[in-house]
């Protein structure tokens, strides 16, 4: 499993290696606008797709459909403490199946 850390690079660079025209599109730009742009784009896609961009991350990091979940659950284990709730009410409250 990617470390948590290293996601969102490890996400971005599949996004782009996976959009070859907004990698060339954006090319001539400084790394820092480079990235800046992608982002953008990757939250656009994750919109697109009637999703939150750090679900669009999991999916293109998980190595598989069950890697996918664990990290899904890890999400929202980190949501609940930081709501102070126990995580079943909180995937209850949420219609999320665990």
């Amino acid at each position: 499993m990617i470390p948590k850390e290293a996601r969102i690079d490890v996400a971005l660079e599949k996004y782009l290696a996976a959009t070859p025209s907004l990698r060339e599109e954006i090319s001539a730009l400084s790394p820092q606008e480079q990235k800046q742009q992608a982002q953008w784009a990757f939250e656009d896609e994750a919109e697109s797709r009637d999703i939150e961009p750090w679900e669009l991350v999991l999916e293109l990091v998980a190595e598989s459909p069950e890697e996918l979940k664990a990290m899904r659950l890890e999400v929202h284990q980190e949501v609940a403490e930081a709501l102070g709730m126990d995580l079943q009410d909180y995937l209850e409250l949420n219609e999320i199946d665990d």
